[in-house]
C-alpha cells in the first residue's frame, strides 16, 4: 500500500429507480441488494487491500450520514461528510481534493461509485492500482469497461483505435462521448476502442484542483476559501459556502476539456452498475423458469419475474417479466422492460407532496 493513496466515494444519490425500498433514509447505497452487505460495504471492503477504510473519504448528505457512519465503523467518522447541497460531481470531487491537499501535498485520490457491483475483485484491484499508478504519475485517469452490448445508457470513452481490453498501460483518450442512441452504440460497440464510462477516476488532488482554476474557477474559488479540515468553523463555513458553487458534473467541468486525460481499457472484472431492478433480477439466481423470486414463493405457470417481499410469501400465477417490490409502506409491480421508469413513480409522489413514501 502507499500512505499517498486516498479512496473518496460518492454516496450522496437517492437512487430513485429503486423505489420503494430506496428512499431518502436508506437509498441504493446502504441497502444489500446484492448479497449480505450493502453496496457501500461491499465498495470499501474490496477497496481495503488497496486502499485501507483508514484513507477512505464518503461524501453523502445528511439523510444518510449517520447509517453510513454505522455501517462503515472501519472508516474515521470525520472523513464521513455531508453535502450541504447537492451541487453534482465537479464541487464533491473538488472539496475532497482540496481537503486531502491541505492534508498530504502528494495525495493521489480514486473517486468511486458507491453502490455498483464488481464480482471478480482480484482483476478490480488490478485496475485500480494501474490507474493510481498512471495518476502518481500526473495524468488524469479514468477506467472505461469492455462493452458487453450496444448499452444507450452509459457515456462511452473513445481510446485509440486497437485500444486492447485487460491492458493496464494508460492510454490517451481521444474523446468522451453521450449516452447514444441505439445505432450509435452499436457502432461503438463495433469498433472495438469505445468503452462506458465507469464514474471512476483517479489523479492527483493537487492536478485535480489545478483543472479546477483553469475550468471552473468560481467554484475553485469557493473550494479555497474554506478553512483548515479539522477547524471549529470549518463545518459552518462549508454550508454557507457550498451552495455557491456551480451545479455541474466532473465529465462536464474538467475531463471533456483537460488536455492529459488518459484511462485504462479494462478487462472483465464484473462490472455491474445495479442500475435498476431488472440488472438486480440479472445478476441473481433463477429457476427454470427465469424467475427470481425467494425459496419461499411460489409461481405457476409464470416465467421471467423478480420479486423483493422480505419474508412474505409470493405466489404467482400465470404472470410475466414482472418486478414485485414489497415494503411496509409501499408495493410496487412493474414490468420488467419499464425498470428504468421507476424513477418517475418517485417523481410524481414529489409532485404530491408525499413525504413519508420518498
Amino acid at each position: 500500500m502507499n500512505s499517498h493513496h486516498y479512496g473518496l466515494i460518492l454516496a450522496g444519490g437517492r437512487g430513485t429507480r429503486f423505489w420503494p425500498r430506496s428512499r431518502k433514509r436508506s437509498a441504493k447505497q446502504v441497502l444489500n441488494v446484492i448479497g449480505q452487505r450493502s453496496l457501500i460495504q461491499a465498495t470499501v471492503d474490496r477497496l481495503a487491500p488497496v486502499i485501507p477504510p483508514e484513507r477512505i473519504w464518503v461524501l453523502t448528505n445528511d439523510y444518510l450520514r449517520e447509517m453510513i457512519a454505522s455501517q462503515l465503523p472501519e472508516v474515521p467518522k470525520r472523513q464521513i461528510l455531508s453535502e450541504p447541497l447537492q451541487r453534482n460531481t465537479a464541487p464533491a470531487i473538488g472539496l475532497a481534493a482540496h481537503i486531502l491537499s491541505s492534508l498530504d501535498p502528494d495525495a493521489v485520490m480514486g473517486v468511486f461509485p458507491s453502490d455498483h457491483v464488481v464480482s471478480k475483485p482480484a482483476a478490480y484491484r488490478a485496475v485500480v492500482k494501474a490507474a493510481l499508478k498512471g495518476a502518481a504519475d500526473g495524468k488524469l485517469m479514468v477506467v472505461g469497461i469492455q462493452p458487453r452490448w450496444p448499452e444507450t445508457g452509459y457515456g462511452y470513452v473513445e481510446f485509440p483505435r486497437g485500444a486492447a481490453a485487460g491492458s493496464k498501460d494508460a492510454l490517451p483518450v481521444r474523446r468522451f462521448h453521450e449516452k447514444p442512441a441505439l445505432e450509435k452504440a452499436r457502432r461503438y460497440v463495433a469498433a472495438g476502442n469505445f468503452y462506458w464510462n465507469s464514474g471512476m477516476f483517479f489523479w492527483r488532488a493537487e492536478a485535480l484542483l489545478d483543472q479546477l482554476r483553469q475550468h471552473l474557477p468560481k467554484t475553485a474559488t469557493v473550494l479555497a476559501a474554506l478553512p483548515a479540515f479539522g477547524k471549529r468553523n470549518f463545518d459552518a463555513a462549508l454550508k454557507q459556502c457550498f451552495p455557491l458553487c456551480e451545479n455541474i458534473s466532473i465529465d462536464y467541468a474538467v475531463l471533456e476539456k483537460a488536455a492529459n486525460v488518459s484511462g485504462i481499457a479494462a478487462g472483465d472484472f464484473g462490472w455491474n452498475d445495479v442500475g435498476s431492478w431488472n440488472a438486480v433480477y440479472e445478476l441473481l439466481p433463477r429457476d427454470k423458469d427465469g424467475n427470481a423470486a425467494g425459496r419461499d414463493s411460489i409461481c405457476m405457470a409464470s416465467q421471467g419475474n423478480f420479486v423483493d417481499a422480505g419474508k412474505k410469501l409470493v405466489a404467482l400465477l400465470g404472470v410475466k417479466d414482472l418486478i414485485v417490490v414489497d415494503t411496509p409502506d409501499a408495493l410496487l409491480i412493474a414490468s420488467r422492460d419499464r425498470a428504468q421508469q421507476v424513477g418517475e413513480v418517485v417523481k410524481l409522489l414529489e409532485k404530491a407532496n408525499r413525504e413519508e413514501l420518498l
